[in-house]
């Protein structure tokens, strides 16, 4: 919705591994079948970036497998939706399915724990199924939850989007998007400067369309520091 903001080096990087994952598609004889995970916290971009990189590869056939477009079905007919993508990207010689928010595909609910083995069995086999030329990109923000149902070694790598961890990148993502005035973003490189923070592209959004509801003199941003501990307040000069 928001574009691709390429706040520092890991999104270039991401974006790059993607890139690169998508020629070994086209070109290898060997690896027909790439599947790569992106999994990181929660709101840090990793559905973006996914479709991002799907997008780019310019693939005749590209699909998004999303629990969204699931709600209300029982196993058996998610099970049946998510084997016609694949059966469909299988009738195309070069193809691209993303299978986003995995864990939420599985029904997995931590309380308990209890998810959807149907859905997952299904998955497993698909993931591992060699097709003409497949590329599928899996995003998950419970990289241990895959891991205790054996499910990361169906995925040829994995790679980590991070969220914004220092204030020169929260303060590139500022400039990036526009927000805010160059006297208030270096109000605001001034307060971050040396501090940590941890906060996803995504909640990062959300914080600046909250602030510019406000005041221009009372701007307020909370941001929470990668303890998690300490919150800390800037405001706007």
């Amino acid at each position: 919705m928001n574009g691709i903001i390429k706040w520092g080096d890991p999104v270039t990087h991401v974006l790059d591994d993607g890139e690169l994952l998508v020629q070994q598609t086209k070109n290898s004889d060997r690896t027909p079948l790439v599947a790569v995970l992106l999994e990181g916290p929660p709101h840090s971009g990793k559905t973006a970036l996914a479709a991002k990189i799907a997008e780019d590869s310019q693939f005749p056939f590209i699909k998004i497998c999303s629990p969204d477009k699931m709600i209300g079905n029982s196993e058996i007919s998610k099970c049946q939706a998510i084997k016609k993508v694949f059966d469909d990207a299988y009738k195309s010689q070069l193809s691209c399915v993303v299978v986003d928010d995995i864990e939420r595909l599985l029904d997995y609910v931590p309380i308990g724990p209890r998810f959807s083995n149907l859905v997952l069995q299904a998955l497993l086999v698909l993931l591992k199924k060699p097709p003409p030329k497949l590329l599928i990109i899996g995003t998950t923000s419970r990289k241990d939850v895959l891991q205790e149902m054996e499910m990361l070694d169906a995925f040829s790598t994995t790679i980590h989007i991070p969220n914004i961890s220092t204030g020169e990148q929260l303060v590139d993502a500022l400039e990036l998007l526009g927000s805010f005035t160059d006297k208030e973003r270096a109000s605001i490189a001034q307060q971050l400067k040396g501090k940590r923070v941890w906060i996803g592209i995504k909640k990062l959004l959300v914080l600046i369309e909250m602030s510019l509801q406000m005041d221009p003199d009372y701007r307020l941003f909370t941001f929470c520091s990668k303890s998690k501990t300490d919150v800390l307040f800037f405001f706007s000069l």
